[in-house]
């Protein structure tokens, strides 16, 4: 059978919205247009793939199945169109490389310099994304690869582990830990720790706080309010700590210290990327890094 992409992304609505009426809005369509749109899509596959009820609609198993791999094919397809478009215009190759929060766009630069070495003309476009936004553009096919900490695998997306970096510990210039050479990670047990992601809802979050608990205390995390902002410079002017991969000194003109934790807690630095796509870009960055 040729599966219609069109139909899919009416299927990736309803579920993203949990309603035919809100999906139907989204998409510029009418409620009857998209509810048959979809009946000939459960047709042509041959099994349900909605629970219909009156408070929405849910997503049958099969439906989850073929939502998950639908926006694999989305991006490929996406990919695909850019990639002849800027073929055929005589357009440059670009990296579009995204980064969370938790990866510093020192780090970013850091991995970009070999790229450029090895691929003069090659231009990078950086994008800051939290976690759940870098791997939804990533499978839409807007982002050739993604940079991030503890995320999980993603379905259709690869992930490799570009190295490990060491944490530290950034406080504000004011805090009692500041004048301190070194901190051991038990010493933070009465600290409350700033974070950005939601404790069980964020793997990077989570993995910072195993650090703690492999230390022998619960951490009291609370999620900052300065989302978008530097870890290293969050912490200024508060009483909470922070775990940074930016290296010990001073910093932010002398407004917050970075403080070697001991014994040393590393971090993982994960490249993700849909590898159905082709990417010269990618290709480069990624052998710069070792793979």
């Amino acid at each position: 059978m040729n599966l219609d992409l069109h139909k899919l992304d009416h299927l990736i609505a309803v579920a993203e919205e949990g309603s035919v009426t809100r999906a139907a809005s989204r998409l510029h369509l009418s409620q009857q247009a998209l509810s048959t749109s979809i009946k000939v899509l459960e047709r042509e596959i041959g099994v349900p793939l909605l629970e219909r009820g009156s408070s929405g609609v849910t997503l049958l198993p099969a439906g989850q199945a073929l939502v998950e791999d639908a926006r694999v094919l989305r991006g490929m397809a996406r990919s695909a169109v850019r990639r002849a478009r800027r073929t055929g215009r005589g357009e440059p190759d670009t990296l579009r490389i995204g980064h969370t929060p938790a990866v510093t766009g020192e780090e970013v630069v850091s991995l970009l310099t070999p790229v450029a070495e090895r691929r003069p003309g090659l231009v990078p476009e950086v994008h800051q994304r939290y976690p759940h936004e870098l791997v939804s553009a990533l499978l839409a096919g807007d982002l050739d690869v993604g940079l991030c900490r503890g995320t999980g695998p993603v379905h259709g997306l690869t992930r490799t582990t570009l190295g490990h970096q060491r944490l530290h510990l950034a406080v504000s210039a004011d805090h009692r830990l500041a004048t301190r050479t070194t901190v051991a990670l038990s010493e933070l047990a009465d600290e409350t720790l700033m974070v950005w992601g939601h404790p069980g809802r964020s793997d990077y979050t989570d993995l910072l706080m195993d650090h703690c608990r492999r230390a022998g205390f619960e951490p009291r995390a609370v999620r900052t309010d300065r989302q978008g902002t530097p870890p290293v410079t969050a912490v200024i002017g508060t009483d909470r700590v922070a775990f940074v991969t930016t290296p010990p000194g001073t910093t932010a003109d002398g407004r917050a210290r970075v403080l070697p934790l001991e014994p040393p807690a590393h971090a993982p630095l994960h490249a993700l990327y849909l590898p159905q796509t082709s990417s010269a870009g990618r290709d480069v960055f990624l052998s710069s890094a070792g793979f």
